[in-house]
């Protein structure tokens, strides 16, 4: 899967704008002991949330590799590396007379100045080019995608949907040696063992003959190939397809296609069913009371007004999420367990939608009916981080101050938007951060 949890946002820990505080005076004019002693609390809490950020930015930020240091990490690597049955040999070969990629420590502390609203991510995911080259390859690799599809159950559109996204249909799948960048990362310490045991398992895959050192390549953060599986994620889910002795997700598109297919079916894939529909709200249809995020019924769903957005007939069984990934203004759907399966190979639910659509597409539906709400204001990188810290001041979880909006600081928004009295969509716009500046 391609690898995404390592996107760093290396911002100030303080927001961009500061609302300017009314005098003492001109705001509470009497504060009693519990006041203060609250006030005091939340100060504190805030401060503490600030710090956080500023450790967890510097954290996520490699540690340059001396030569010196990388060979120690290698010779300290190789009794770890027996134990998990990789010869002398092999490990040789993968490692001998390497040096660390200092691009790699680089990547790892580059800044995002932008977040893309999520219809510039759609707009891309459905992009003419990828429809074109996706079409060509579902007519190439037609009655293979037939054959996956039945034997792992799991619909040949998504499948093909999830290879452009990767890595546009095997177009470009990483150059960077995959042993390297785990070797640089791993002995840099950067997020703890993690790298360390992944090199261990690519080495695994080595000494298994599936591929050569030299062919075996993917991403700085070492996920691989056309299906962009992390090492660990190829020891579980990766498929000879081709029956050649080799499950090569580098240069055989059919072994990477089965090995996709494998991977969501492996992850709870129900065969014969949908990812989801979109769908078009009623007039006044209330989220205070069918609140985003809650799984329902279909029937409850159409009972509510409900319908989808294509003209289609509302399933009678199963259960649904309504999500809305723009807000109330912008496109609506519900979405099955399959969607959230889609999710665990990458679980950004802008990247789970983008496969979820061009899979559509590539059936050959028609685009989406509802308009993205392009006219919005949306915030940079600092103001969501400023958006969280403002949640985190008034006492909610979002997880990671980190500067993107994750799902749980879609729930606490929705907390917030719902005690404010506002449509809990749990959309981070300007108008919200406006809105939490002055509740703060």
């Amino acid at each position: 899967m391609m690898w995404s949890g390592f996107a760093v946002f290396r911002r100030s820990a303080y927001p961009a704008r500061v609302t300017s505080l009314a005098p003492i005076g001109q705001r509470d004019r009497v504060c009693s002991p519990g006041q203060i002693v609250r006030t005091l609390v939340l100060f504190a809490l805030f401060c503490a949330g600030l710090m956080v950020a500023s450790v967890h930015a510097r954290a996520q930020e490699a540690a340059p590799v001396s030569e010196a240091q990388f060979r120690a990490f290698v010779s300290n690597l190789w009794p770890d590396a027996r134990k998990a049955g990789v010869s002398r040999a092999t490990f040789d070969a993968a490692l001998g007379g390497l040096t660390p990629d200092a691009s790699v420590i680089t990547i790892t502390g580059k800044q995002s100045e932008f977040v893309k609203p999520i219809w510039h991510y759609i707009n891309g995911a459905v992009s003419k080019q990828r429809l074109e080259r996706g079409d060509a390859r579902a007519k190439e690799f037609e009655k293979t995608l037939a054959r996956i599809e039945s034997k792992h159950g799991v619909d040949r559109y998504v499948v093909l949907a999830v290879w452009g996204m990767e890595t546009n249909y095997g177009g470009f799948s990483g150059k960077l040696s995959t042993v390297r960048s785990l070797a640089t990362l791993a002995a840099s310490g950067y997020r703890g063992t993690f790298f360390r045991d992944e090199l261990i398992v690519a080495l695994q895959i080595l000494e298994q003959g599936h591929i050569e050192p030299e062919n075996m390549l993917g991403s700085w953060a070492g996920a691989m190939g056309q299906t962009q599986f992390m090492p660990s994620s190829f020891m579980k889910y990766a498929v000879d397809w081709d029956g050649d002795g080799h499950k090569n997700i580098w240069t055989s598109a059919t072994d990477a296609l089965a090995s996709t297919a494998n991977y969501l079916a492996e992850h709870g894939w129900i065969r014969d069913w949908t990812w989801g529909y979109e769908v078009l709200l009623p007039q006044g249809f209330s989220l205070l009371k069918y609140e985003p995020n809650v799984e329902r019924h279909f029937t409850e769903w159409a009972r509510a007004g409900v319908k989808i957005a294509d003209g289609s007939t509302m399933p009678k069984t199963g259960e649904a999420t309504l999500i809305l990934p723009a807000g109330k203004h912008g496109p609506a759907f519900l979405v099955t367990k399959n969607f959230q399966t889609i999710k665990a190979y990458n679980t950004s639910t802008a990247y789970a939608l983008g496969v979820a659509l061009l899979s559509d597409r590539l059936a050959g539906t028609d685009g989406l009916v509802g308009k993205w709400p392009v006219q919005e204001r949306m915030p940079d990188a600092e103001q969501s981080l400023e958006i969280q810290k403002h949640l985190v001041r008034i006492g909610y979880d979002i997880g990671k101050l980190d500067g993107k909006i994750g799902e749980k600081a879609q729930s606490a928004i929705r907390q917030f938007q719902r005690k404010a009295g506002l449509e809990p969509d749990g959309f981070a716009n300007l108008a919200l951060l406006e809105r939490l500046r002055r509740a703060n």
